[in-house]
């Protein structure tokens, strides 16, 4: 299975060529960015392990580049991904998220049914990442 959350996630993973391109427009649009990485991609989980400090007013991509390929040098085996954030509404608002990395395997989730109040059903998602303890997921 494969998890498909943010901006490009049903295409074939981004190259370094691809992602280069796509941080290159974030930052003509002068849109802060940041990486974030995290062993367990449930949907509600949204606060993922930042990778360093949000990278405002960034003139080139090479910069970009360094700090992700830092952050895939420690932490290879979990999904990572690249956010921009446009602050001219004054506030600072998610405008792109794509993953570019992820695990060699991916568990995916399980979808729970049970039964509430007056027989209605209730559904819920089970990773099975989280399964095994947190450092040996992947």
């Amino acid at each position: 299975m494969r998890l498909t959350q943010g901006t490009f996630s049903f295409l074939p993973d981004l190259t370094d060529e691809q992602i280069n391109k796509q941080i290159t427009y974030a930052v003509k649009n002068k849109w802060a960015i940041n990486i974030e990485y995290t062993e367990d991609p449930h949907p509600r989980n949204s606060y993922w392990e930042l990778w360093g400090l949000p990278l405002f007013d960034i003139q080139d991509t090479a910069t970009v580049m360094y700090e992700i390929n830092n952050c895939r040098k420690q932490h290879s085996g979990v999904y990572i991904k690249i956010n921009a954030f446009d602050n001219t509404r004054g506030v600072e608002s998610c405008v792109l998220s794509f993953i570019i990395n992820r695990p060699a395997s991916e568990p995916g989730f399980a979808l729970l049914r049970s039964e509430d109040v007056s027989r209605n059903q209730k559904y819920s998602f089970h990773s099975y990442a989280v399964e095994k303890p947190e450092g040996s997921r992947y």
